[in-house]
């Protein structure tokens, strides 16, 4: 999909940081099968622009997303089933790394870059998921964020009931998705589900500048292989990551970014690393 096709999500990219913007401030950015197209595509381009090196999902307005249109809900009621809202043209950034990732939202942690959501405002039902399925979550003072599905007699959606556990612990996932009970961001703090909550005006300015940091002082080759590690390591055990990191290690001290690392070091100036080739970096080639 081409930018100028775009219609409910905006792309920018400055510094090295790519922002995604779901972009219905209308409708609290409610998400919708032409959303979920266009928000894969731009994800899917930014994590092969070798000149991206980080990504922020924010929502325009005062929400991040309000979870799925009430218009496409109805739409599913009247037919008795699910339909997507989707079509050929899907994209399926992140797949390919490890079979784990190959599904809706899980392919967030097959994208080589670190991936912040910006919850500007609420939070719920896929819009919860989306924002729990990035690597990093800043938010807005009062924001509310909820699983919601239990108010509309669903399950838990999206893998929530495998993802949270791991995030918040499985005593504070239960409350969450048992209660679909809303939960502001201070809370959400102070359980682990967020990192850092900011006054509503500093919210982006804060985003931008930890993903600047990332940028430009952390090796673009360490944050895609330590991403890759961070998820499947959830897949394994002890024994196995431990190999796994130093094979890694071995092959990454042979490589240009350890060599500026160190060069940087000595000369106790700030590393000017490379940007990665192509869409596939070392983390990507070595599953």
């Amino acid at each position: 999909m081409e930018l100028g096709e775009l219609k409910v999500t905006r792309y920018e990219v400055a510094d090295k940081v790519a922002t995604i913007t779901l972009d219905r401030p209308e409708r609290l950015n409610a998400w919708t099968g032409r959303m979920n197209t266009e928000y894969r595509s731009l994800l899917e381009r930014a994590g092969a622009d070798g000149g991206v090196r980080v990504i922020v999902v924010t929502g325009a307005g005062r929400g991040f997303c309000a979870g799925a249109d009430t218009r496409a809900l109805e739409g599913h009621v009247e037919r008795g089933a699910y339909d997507p809202g989707t079509g050929s043209d899907l994209a399926y950034p992140g797949y390919g790394v490890r079979p784990e990732f190959d599904a809706e939202f899980a392919y967030h942690f097959g994208i080589p870059k670190p991936i912040i959501a910006a919850l500007n405002g609420p939070a719920a039902g896929v819009g919860f998921a989306l924002a729990c399925y990035c690597d990093l979550r800043f938010a807005a003072a009062g924001a509310k964020l909820t699983t919601a599905h239990g108010r509309l007699g669903l399950p838990a959606e999206f893998g929530l009931s495998w993802l949270l556990p791991r995030l918040v612990g499985v005593t504070r996932a239960a409350d969450l998705l048992l209660s679909s009970r809303v939960v502001l961001a201070e809370e959400a703090a102070e359980i682990g589900l967020v990192n850092k909550v900011t006054p509503a005006a500093e919210l982006v300015p804060t985003v931008q500048e930890y993903a600047r940091t990332l940028a430009t002082g952390v090796s673009p080759a360490s944050l895609a292989a330590t991403k890759l590690q961070l998820y499947t390591d959830l897949h394994r055990d002890a024994a196995t990551a431990v190999r796994d990191a130093d094979e890694r290690l071995r092959a990454m001290m042979a490589g240009p970014d350890f060599a500026e690392g160190v060069a940087a070091l000595s000369a106790r100036r700030a590393p000017r690393f490379a940007d990665l080739p192509g869409p596939r970096g070392p983390a990507q080639e070595a599953r």
